[in-house]
C-alpha cells in the first residue's frame, strides 16, 4: 500500500460554481477516499465583477460532504499571498496542486509557489494553457508560472501538447476527464421529457453549458436551417447561461424562422436539471470553434446520450476512441448532415450501447490513483 500523502489544492472550489470548482471538489473527495489527507484553499475573492460576465460566481448546490475547504486566497492582493504561502508551509503538505485555467491567476500562483519550501512538490493542474480569448500577455504569464512548477497534470492530451510546445523541459501527465459518480441518477428519456414539458415524439438536439463565442452555438442554430435537418421535425434545446448578449442568438433564431423549433433556457442550472435535460436529449452537440477539453462530454457519458462534436483534438479523441458519437467539421452544412446521420434510430442505439459499457473506465478514483503515482515518480526522478 502506498504511503498516505498530505495534499493541498489551490483554486476554485465550493462555494464557487462551474466545472473547474466542481472537479476540484471531486479531486479532493476521491483522494480522501484513497486515504490521503487533503486540504483545499479556495478564494474569498476570485474575480473583480468587471471581469466576470456571468450572473453570479457562486453555486446554489449544497456544500460537498467530506471535503475540507477553506476560503483563504485573494487573487489580486500580494499581502494575502504572503499569508497564504506561510500557512501552506506551516501545513507542510507533500504536494500542492495549483489549479491553472487562466493566465490571470499566474502572478498569484507564481508568488505563492516561489515562497513554498523546496520539500513541497509543486504541481500545476492545467485546464487551459492557451486561453480561448487570447491576450498579448498570456505567454509571459504562462512562462512566469511555469518557472515555479515541478510538473504538470492535465485532463486531455490536447492541453498537454500545448504545454509541451511552450515548456518542453517540465514533466507533463495527460489524464482524462473523469465521470462524476455522485450526481443525480440517470432517468428514462420519457420521464425526463415529462418533467421538462418537452415533446415526447420528436428528436431533440441539446446544446448544454455556458454560452461563449468559441462554443459555436450560432453554427448549430444555422445548421437547423440547412438540409436535411431543415425539413425534419428535430428540435434544438439550448440550456446554459450566456456570457454574450442573449439577443444575439434570439435574433438569429428569429431571422432563420426557427422559433417553433428551438427551446431556450438561458440560465445556469443545478445538477438535477442538468440530469433531466441530458437524459431528455437524443444527442448532445458540441459544435465548438475551439476546445482543449469539455466537462460536458463526461456528463453525456454518465447519462448515456450520444455526442456530435467538432473536429478538434480536445473534443474528438474520446469520441473516436470509444465510438460514442460522430465527429463533424464546423460548417452549418456539415453539422446538419451529421446530425441527421446520428439521429437515425440504428445510430442512436449503437452509440447508446457503447456508452452503457464505457463509463466505468473513467472514474475519479482511477484518475486520482494514476495522478498521485505519476507525481511520486516525478519526485523520485528529481531526487536521484
Amino acid at each position: 500500500m502506498r504511503a498516505k500523502k498530505k495534499v493541498l489544492f489551490l483554486g476554485p472550489a465550493y462555494p464557487y460554481r462551474g466545472g473547474i470548482a466542481d472537479t476540484q471538489n471531486y479531486l479532493a473527495k476521491n483522494l480522501v477516499k484513497l486515504g490521503h489527507e487533503v486540504l483545499v484553499f479556495t478564494f474569498y475573492y476570485q474575480y473583480p465583477k468587471i471581469l466576470f460576465p456571468g450572473k453570479t460566481q457562486y453555486s446554489k448546490d449544497p456544500k460537498p460532504i467530506g471535503v475540507n475547504i477553506k476560503r483563504k486566497v485573494h487573487s489580486l492582493n500580494p499581502i494575502n499571498w504572503i499569508k497564504v504561502s506561510n500557512e501552506i508551509n506551516d501545513y507542510s503538505p507533500n504536494i500542492v496542486f495549483f489549479r491553472y485555467w487562466t493566465p490571470f491567476i499566474a502572478p498569484c500562483w507564481s508568488y505563492i509557489a516561489r515562497k513554498l519550501s523546496p520539500r513541497i512538490k509543486k504541481v500545476a493542474f492545467v485546464d487551459n494553457w492557451i486561453p480561448h480569448e487570447v491576450k498579448p500577455w498570456d505567454n509571459i504569464m504562462n512562462h512566469l508560472f511555469s518557472k515555479r512548477i515541478d510538473a504538470f497534470v492535465t485532463l486531455s492530451k490536447a492541453v498537454s501538447d500545448d504545454i509541451i510546445r511552450d515548456v518542453p523541459n517540465i514533466p507533463v501527465w495527460s489524464g482524462f476527464h473523469p465521470i462524476s459518480e455522485d450526481l443525480p441518477k440517470i432517468i428514462s428519456k420519457t420521464k425526463a421529457r415529462q418533467k421538462l414539458g418537452w415533446s415526447e415524439d420528436k428528436k431533440i438536439v441539446l446544446f448544454f453549458g455556458l454560452i461563449r463565442k468559441y462554443k459555436g452555438l450560432d453554427l448549430l442554430i444555422e445548421a437547423f436551417s440547412k438540409e436535411p435537418l431543415k425539413s425534419s421535425k428535430t428540435l434544438l434545446a439550448i440550456v446554459g447561461e450566456s456570457y454574450e448578449k442573449e439577443e444575439k442568438y434570439l435574433n438569429l433564431i428569429k431571422r432563420l424562422k426557427l422559433e417553433d423549433r428551438v427551446i431556450h433556457h438561458f440560465n445556469y442550472v443545478d445538477t438535477e436539471f442538468t440530469r433531466d435535460v441530458i437524459c431528455a436529449a437524443d444527442v448532445v452537440a458540441q459544435t465548438y470553434r475551439s476546445a482543449t477539453q469539455s466537462g460536458v462530454t463526461p456528463l453525456a457519458y454518465l447519462y448515456q446520450t450520444p455526442l456530435l462534436v467538432s473536429n478538434l483534438p480536445g473534443l474528438k479523441v474520446p469520441i473516436e476512441k470509444d465510438h460514442t458519437g460522430i465527429v463533424t467539421e464546423k460548417s452549418p452544412e456539415e453539422i446538419a448532415f451529421n446530425l441527421s446521420k446520428i439521429l437515425k434510430r440504428n445510430s442512436l442505439e449503437f452509440y447508446k450501447k457503447k456508452l452503457d459499457k464505457i463509463s466505468k473506465n473513467y472514474t475519479w478514483q482511477s484518475f486520482c490513483k494514476s495522478m498521485i503515482i505519476y507525481v511520486e515518480g516525478v519526485n523520485q526522478r528529481q531526487q536521484n
